[in-house]
């Protein structure tokens, strides 16, 4: 584990070149490019230790071709996984510079050692909704690997500090919080950094830049069941939002089809190369059943498995399905030793028993609007990563394009922000007119107990709503319970018995009939919704990818 270079003052204000608000694969692509150029960057992480964000947790590998007739091949597929609804010139930007990226980033300079087969030639391996194998690996806990090469190469560089131990509370921009009026008149609104907690001294930091790069990953925190970090909360995506920021594709969450069925809230993932490699999605009597519902069958893109292992599941009543990794011919402890450990440590061995398997939030298509280069909306703010979004993704991920994604325009907003830098001209007075933090209200108001509630609540609200399977009933469902919150809302404001008392028999009589019939199909909706309790996970209280997918 590498140690890293950290710098902690006894002061609030912190000042750097460029402020790196993450530290996964993008951001630490991000941060290396920079500081490359001889830029000094401030990289703030939530932990102390390794962390990594998603991007450690990857497991089936990163897209990797250099063969133009293949990269059309592959842009192909990304079209066919995101159901066309992807930005053809970020696709391009992708398949045709993705390769170098790794090449001179991943194997040149960081040296990562992805699996070479006995020719020596890299061992590349097929994943779903992939027209040919051009997925490098190692083993499966590639995204591990990768990030702990560099985060090794962050925490040796003498132009990157470290900052552990802080969560980002908001951003800074100078049309909010530049007390010169003059700032209020202007036509652009800049970023200038950001306030962060930290965690060690309980106080709120000012973290100042004359660049800010969002690299805080996706949302898959705000679901019931999730493979993602306990971080993935849409910290970032929320700071952005709130400051004006333009979002995309909000709606478009990408469910993994074979998360390992535990009972858990954050479920191991099953990467997606055990069916590359030859594992079959059965149902408890052994049947192969993903075929009815694609022709492509297991290796359909992973919006389709899930919607077919959720609609089978339903149609049995069954809280899970089953992952046949019998017919493997590899050496899974070999090729699979984080899944093989997975399964172990709940009584499995995958070499002879099916492993119970179930959709799970994974990834987050939507976010951050950003160009080629990882520019937001905001002058001076980039967003990259799992927070962005690029538009190469869609509606629904293609296997194994995260991990390019993240370090291609991690390399693209750095060398863009080394560009800027120097060639822009940028007013540092404006710093000293930038407060610290004050705080809003009481700080021990917030009870742990109702922040728990609230979680839990917004998750289940996901997870119903917005998840696997999105239905109108679903969605009236959900608009009447609106629609009788906010009738209650009104009728205790200080108006509503006047409002009452000047309102005729006749809209009396109306409003009641109303709220009658909202009340019948609302009892109506829950009635249908509590008949498929029974099928657990997967069910309507509990799985859920929008018809759009």
């Amino acid at each position: 584990m590498p140690q890293f270079r950290r710098r902690y003052m006894n002061a609030l204000r912190y000042r750097s070149q460029v402020l790196v608000i993450g530290s996964g694969l993008a951001g630490c692509a991000a941060a290396l490019t920079m500081a490359d150029r001889g830029f000094d960057v401030h990289l703030l992480m939530p932990t102390e230790e390794l962390d990594g964000g998603n991007s450690i947790m990857a497991q089936g590998g990163i897209v990797f071709t250099t063969d133009p007739e293949d990269q059309k091949s592959l842009e192909h597929d990304m079209f066919v996984a995101g159901h066309d609804y992807n930005y053809d010139v970020a696709v391009r930007f992708l398949a045709e510079h993705g390769g170098e990226a790794v090449q001179s980033m991943l194997i040149d300079k960081l040296h990562v050692p992805f699996d070479r087969n006995d020719s020596g030639r890299w061992d590349m391996t097929l994943e779903g909704g992939h027209a040919v194998p051009r997925i490098a690996h190692c083993a499966d806990y590639t995204g591990r690997s990768i990030i702990e090469h560099i985060h090794a190469a962050v925490a040796k560089h003498p132009n990157i500090t470290v900052l552990g131990g802080r969560s980002a509370v908001d951003l800074v921009t100078s049309e909010h919080h530049v007390c010169s009026t003059a700032c209020h008149y202007q036509l652009t609104n800049r970023c200038l950094g950001a306030y962060a907690f930290n965690e060690a001294t309980q106080n709120v930091e000012l973290h100042l830049a004359e660049m800010t790069v969002l690299a805080t990953g996706g949302v898959g925190q705000v679901y019931l069941y999730s493979t993602n970090n306990p971080w993935a909360t849409g910290s970032g995506i929320s700071m952005a939002h709130r400051a004006g920021v333009r979002l995309a594709n909000m709606e478009f969450m990408q469910f993994h089809p074979t998360g390992l069925f535990n009972h858990a809230q954050q479920i191991p993932l099953l990467t997606e190369a055990l069916r590359g490699e030859g594992a079959h999605v059965v149902n408890s009597r052994g049947e192969r059943f993903v075929s009815r519902y694609d022709p492509r069958g297991d290796l359909a893109p992973r919006d389709v498995v899930s919607q077919a292992i959720v609609s089978e599941m339903l149609a049995t009543g069954e809280n899970h399905m089953l992952l046949d990794c019998s017919t493997l011919e590899c050496d899974v402890t070999r090729r699979f030793p984080t899944v093989f450990e997975s399964c172990r440590k709940i009584g499995i061995d995958m070499r002879t028993q099916p492993l119970p398997i179930v959709p799970v939030a994974h990834y987050f298509c939507g976010g951050i609007l950003v160009d080629l280069r990882g520019r937001t909306t905001l002058d001076r703010l980039y967003a990259v990563g799992e927070c962005s979004c690029t538009g190469i993704h869609g509606a629904n991920r293609l296997a194994s394009t995260s991990l390019l994604e993240a370090l291609l325009w991690g390399i693209s907003a750095g060398r863009d922000i080394a560009d800027r830098l120097p060639a822009e001209h940028f007013d540092t007075q404006i710093f000293s007119e930038i407060a610290d933090w004050k705080h809003p209200g009481n700080e021990h108001n917030d009870d742990p107990a109702l922040i728990a509630q609230d979680w839990a609540t917004i998750r289940h609200i996901m997870w119903n709503y917005v998840g696997i399977i999105r239905t109108e009933m679903r969605k009236l469902a959900k608009q009447q319970e609106a629609d009788a919150a906010k009738k209650a809302e009104a009728s205790n404001s200080p108006d509503s018995s006047k409002d009452s008392s000047q309102s005729d028999s006749k809209d009396s009589t109306k409003d009641s009939s109303s709220q009658s019939g909202s009340s019948s199909d609302k009892s109506g909706s829950s009635s249908s919704s509590d008949s498929s309790d029974k099928s657990g996970i997967g069910a309507a209280d509990n799985a859920a990818t929008g018809d759009s997918q």
